[in-house]
């Protein structure tokens, strides 16, 4: 009997632990457990402590209401332009309402894969390969909508889809590269041109702008030269009417220019000044005077030798006159070359006796009289 009453206590005793145990529960953070009574919708457990009616109430479902994360096999897709590409996908949802999540559909996540793939199928195949390989975030914000719009009636948000990889067929893959080989090839010639482009410019600038500053250089060099040997055949014109010599110089200047002129075997031309025969009728008067004294008294002797001491005499004073000129001229020379000829200039002395003899040796137009 004793034996009886223990076994009895004992089950009395399980059946209040059991009956403990089913009517407490305990649901921890961030999760939802939806209760049935007698198979039929009751209650939410929230997170916490709980009391259930035993044997009655039973816990139907466990929803995880944090965010969670789906990554979905590669799948075959065909775009627009009829190749095959595989593409993984990864997923982002919550559940929001546990109640609907557990009710309106079997299984959410199925659901939400082969919706995935089938809204996935129908974005990539209205674009093109390229276009699908650079339109990532187009194919992101297109899944999200329509996952997001259907998904809500489940009770799940779908907070973002992402494109994981788009892996084209192998043939296309090495098309691809080299193409990009390709496209980097000619990029770099198209630079290296450039390159050389503006190099040849640079130099042709270079060049031009030396060719430029030395053609200036020359032309101020000959303004100056033209400048100096002005200068200084006007020094010399000066002097030579500030000198003011008489017809006697003239001519003797005249006799001594003219074997500079004719020496050299290719003159052909000499250029003799219209005054040479003044000139030397003028050193022909000096000596005149002798033979119309002879002329007018043909009675009386006539000494000889008396000319010929009177015509040195005449020469010895047309000489010792052109020295005193060219005494004056060349200490003008002398001036014009030390205060005001450029460097480089031909030296005064090198100007020929013909373009010291004066204003009178030159026509109207300032140029030699041509015999």
């Amino acid at each position: 009997m004793e034996v009886v009453i223990g076994v009895l206590i004992f089950v009395i005793a399980l059946f209040a632990v059991i009956t403990l145990i089913r009517s407490v529960r305990i649901v921890p953070q961030q999760r939802m457990d939806v209760v049935e009574r007698l198979g039929k919708y009751k209650r939410t457990l929230s997170p916490g402590l709980n009391l259930l009616v035993p044997f009655v109430d039973a816990v139907r479902t466990k929803v995880d209401m944090r965010e969670q994360v789906v990554s979905f096999p590669p799948q075959p897709v065909i775009t627009s332009d009829n190749l095959v590409v595989s593409i993984d996908t990864v997923l982002y949802f919550k559940v929001v309402d546990p109640v609907r999540a557990t009710y309106e559909i079997s299984n959410f996540l199925q659901a939400i894969e082969q919706l995935t793939v089938t809204t996935l199928r129908n974005v990539i195949g209205s674009l093109d390969l390229e276009r699908a390989l650079t339109s990532r975030e187009e194919i992101n914000r297109h899944l999200s909508s329509v996952l997001d719009e259907t998904t809500g009636r489940w009770g799940i948000k779908v907070t973002r889809v992402e494109i994981k990889a788009i892996e084209p067929p192998p043939s296309i893959r090495d098309s691809m590269e080299k193409q990009m080989r390709a496209e980097r090839e000619r990029r770099a010639t198209i630079l290296n041109a450039e390159g050389h482009k503006q190099a040849a410019i640079l130099t042709a600038e270079g060049e031009k702008q030396s060719q430029v500053l030395r053609a200036d250089g020359d032309r101020q060099a000959r303004i100056l030269q033209a400048e100096g040997q002005a200068k200084a055949i006007r020094t010399v014109f000066d002097a030579i009417h500030t000198a003011n010599p008489s017809q006697k110089v003239l001519a003797y200047q005249y006799l001594q220019a003219l074997p500079q002129i004719a020496n050299g075997s290719a003159n052909k031309v000499w250029i003799v000044p219209t005054e040479l025969t003044k000139a030397l009728e003028g050193l022909g008067g000096a000596l005149g005077g002798l033979g119309s004294m002879v002329g007018d008294k043909p009675t009386e002797a006539v000494d000889s030798g008396a000319v010929e001491r009177e015509a040195a005499q005449a020469a010895q004073a047309a000489a010792d006159e052109a020295a005193a000129v060219n005494a004056q001229v060349r200490q003008a020379e002398a001036q014009a070359s030390g205060d005001n000829a450029p460097k480089g200039l031909p030296a005064p002395e090198s100007i020929p006796p013909s373009a010291a003899l004066g204003a009178a040796d030159y026509n109207g137009a300032g140029e030699p009289e041509r015999a």
